[in-house]
């Protein structure tokens, strides 16, 4: 991505915007783990979420969005998401040049940059009733609120699938 992330940002929402998704952006400390994000977050409200880029045997690319204390089991979650073979970390150039965000600030409302819709997109079914996911809006400062079926919309809009799947082993 060529434009800075400040516009990138805005662009993003705008996009929300355009689909009727109104956001607050809350200030948010920087940080580059879910642990310091929440040392960091005060008592901010709803559910925080660590955003997992993964890559299968085949190259193929995954966003997991799971439950920040979430235990993601990469032996096993090839095996329920269609991955061929085992999942492991895509690179930070692979999460720079396909969505457009550094690490630390992975999110899937980075999905607005995967143009080719190349990145098969998990949600953790335990944040699916949840009243308010959170999330970077493309830097790791902030933090925006949407519900489940807002951030599904969202990923419908990019032209991306999504999975909702039970990661308890």
């Amino acid at each position: 991505m060529t434009a800075p992330v400040n516009a990138r940002r805005q662009a993003l929402l705008a996009f929300l915007e355009s689909l009727g998704i109104a956001v607050r952006v809350v200030p948010y400390p920087a940080h580059s783990t879910v642990e310091e994000g929440r040392l960091l977050r005060g008592d901010m409200p709803g559910t925080f979420t660590k955003n997992l880029l993964l890559k299968d045997k085949k190259g193929r690319l995954f966003l997991v969005v799971a439950e920040e204390s979430r235990v993601v089991d990469l032996r096993t979650l090839h095996g329920k998401v269609g991955a061929s073979g085992r999942l492991g970390f895509a690179s930070p150039d692979a999460m720079r040049e396909t969505l457009g965000v550094e690490p630390g600030a992975l999110t899937p409302l980075a999905l607005m940059h995967d143009r080719d819709q190349a990145i098969a997109v998990v949600l953790d079914a335990k944040i699916m009733h949840d009243a308010q996911l959170n999330f970077h809006p493309l830097l790791n400062t902030e933090s925006i609120g949407l519900t489940p079926a807002q951030l599904r919309e969202f990923i419908a809009a990019t032209g991306h699938q999504n999975v909702v799947v039970e990661l308890d082993a």
